[in-house]
């Protein structure tokens, strides 16, 4: 096994698309899937979040997590 036991599959604009591969040809990546491996990793790097850090994807939701769970970034549960 090479570590890659899970797929992840994304859609992209062509813009975006266009991006990941003048990225891959500008930093002679094989293919596009390293590219965004690459990408990712400079990006999750840039946000201070490394490997094994102890990060939790519910530690990046859109919405704030209150004692109920996801909330509308209210903190306080009670009916106004």
């Amino acid at each position: 096994m090479n570590g890659r036991e899970e797929r992840l599959q994304i859609m992209l604009s062509l813009e975006e698309l266009a991006t990941v591969d003048n990225f891959r040809f500008a930093n002679r990546m094989p293919t596009r899937a390293a590219a965004v491996r690459e990408l990712l990793k400079l990006g999750l790097a840039s946000a201070g979040i490394t490997p094994g850090d102890g990060s939790r994807s519910r530690d990046y939701g859109v919405f704030s997590r209150g004692p109920q769970g996801h909330t509308d970034g209210d903190d306080d549960p009670s009916p106004s």
